[in-house]
């Protein structure tokens, strides 16, 4: 493979990733998940600690958490009493940080069809979340209590590096931060020891493209707009 093909498959690999919302139930071989996880592991993490720990759901493990969660998130008193172990986003935002947020939500619900004031469908489109978006695989990731900010930096790598061989593979996925509020549902259900804290969840599978969700391109930044060069 000469130099310029395996920049334009790295670059593919990278630029083609998106959060899609609807799967198809095409099942993914064990040995494929395996595959990833295998090349993701070469994760980079500081002195090697290797943070990451993955429980990969299918078939009626799958169903079972879904349904479990989804259960709590449709009842409104039940759902009050599950908050987020750790706060993903600022508790002040600003620009353009908020600006960005509410495009990229209304430019979903708009391809959907789905009003400012219409919070049935609000919900409904947020519960599709519990259902890994109908993904065939649910991927839950956990870390050690005791890890602090700098593995945390390292799981992204780990993270993005999952994202990036799926695609390699034909495969799509959808990082979900939506599973962490209902972090003491998901602990039950998959028995995790008390050391362990859940990082974010993760669909995977094929994307349906038909599907017109999946046709929502988010923006970018130019270059320009995040880099300062210092040369002198």
């Amino acid at each position: 493979m000469s130099p310029e093909e395996r920049i334009a498959v790295a670059d593919a690999a990278i630029t083609t990733r998106g959060s899609l919302r609807a799967f198809l139930s095409t099942p993914v071989p064990r040995a494929q998940i395996e595959d990833i996880l295998r090349v993701a592991a070469r994760a980079p993490s500081g002195t090697n600690t290797q943070p990451w720990q993955v429980h990969v759901l299918t078939g009626a493990a799958r169903a079972r958490l879904c349904a479990k969660v989804r259960a709590v998130y449709d009842d409104p008193e039940q759902r009050a009493l599950h908050t987020e172990e750790y706060a993903y986003y600022p508790t002040e935002w600003r620009s353009p940080y908020i600006d960005r947020r509410r495009k990229v939500g209304w430019d979903l619900y708009g391809l959907l069809g789905i009003a400012k004031t219409d919070k049935a469908r609000m919900h409904e489109q947020h519960g599709r979340n519990y259902a890994f978006f109908d993904a065939p695989v649910g991927l839950i990731f956990t870390i050690d209590r005791v890890m602090q900010q700098g593995s945390w930096l390292d799981y992204g790598m780990f993270l993005q590096s999952v994202m990036v061989a799926a695609r390699a593979r034909g495969l799509h996925t959808c990082p979900q931060a939506a599973w962490t509020q209902f972090h003491r549902v998901i602990a039950e259900e998959l028995s995790l020891a008390p050391e362990q804290m859940v990082v974010c969840g993760m669909a995977l599978g094929h994307a349906d493209m038909s599907a017109v969700e999946n046709s929502l391109v988010t923006e970018r930044e130019p270059v320009a707009g995040f880099t300062r060069y210092l040369e002198n």
